[in-house]
């Protein structure tokens, strides 16, 4: 079990990994959870979804629906804030990296 501290920190992570991949091209949960996986972040459904609701409430995401071999499917974007957000997270992770 994960420290509570670690997995606010964790999830910090996820939400930036979200964003830097969303501005490369659309992603969708089901392959969101794949890359996370790469990466050793092993989320729910139930742990994304709600992150993915909050990037875009808070303005960092759009949503796009899609009809995909007859279902829809979410398709999420980052919009001009969510880049400006990213950026900023990547100078403070590379500070911090350096430090570290």
């Amino acid at each position: 079990m994960q420290a509570p501290v670690l997995r606010k920190l964790f999830l910090g992570y996820i939400q930036v990994h979200i964003l830097h991949h969303a501005k490369q091209e659309p992603v969708f949960g089901a392959w969101m959870m794949e890359e996370l996986a790469r990466h050793g972040f092993e989320i729910s459904a139930g742990t994304l979804y709600p992150i993915l609701h909050g990037l875009t409430k808070h303005g960092l995401l759009t949503v796009e629906n899609r009809n995909v071999d007859g279902k829809i499917r979410k398709y999420y974007h980052i919009t001009s804030e969510g880049e400006e957000v990213l950026a900023q997270a990547k100078i403070r992770i590379q500070e911090l990296t350096r430090e570290l």
